[in-house]
């Protein structure tokens, strides 16, 4: 029914006339947003662990494009650590946009679980001759 309500937790429909579900004591959300999609920085937004969101931004990584630093603050999400792409400084010309370097920053508290998820290994070379 159109401009009905629902309960976020238990689903049940309401009239447009109540503002808490019956049943479990909710506020009631409009039907259609209760259909909408999480938006991709919602989605973002929920990844992040609290814990490595504060303080001062301080520079992790450099990156020598932005593909390239878009991937470590992907990876960085996926350990719940957010993160911010700034361009180097020298490299603002317009024809280049998404070329040139990039500092990683991330807050003073994720900065040691940053370095840590970032540290790797390099596979060591086998030579075919050997």
């Amino acid at each position: 029914m159109a401009g009905s309500l629902v309960c976020p937790v238990c689903a049940r429909t309401h009239p447009a006339s109540e503002r808490f579900c019956e049943a479990c004591g909710m506020p009631l959300v409009h039907d259609s947003a209760a259909e909408q999609p999480d938006s991709e920085r919602r989605r973002t937004a929920r990844k992040i662990k609290p814990q490595y969101a504060e303080g001062g931004l301080v520079s992790i990584a450099r990156a020598q494009s932005q593909p390239e630093a878009e991937l470590i603050a992907g990876l960085l999400l996926e350990e719940g650590i957010p993160s911010l792409i700034r361009r180097a400084g020298g490299f603002d010309v317009a024809e280049m946009l998404a070329a040139g370097p990039r500092d990683v920053l991330v807050p003073e508290s994720g900065a040691q679980a940053a370095r840590e998820a970032l540290d790797y290994e390099r596979p060591e070379r086998s030579s075919a001759g050997e």
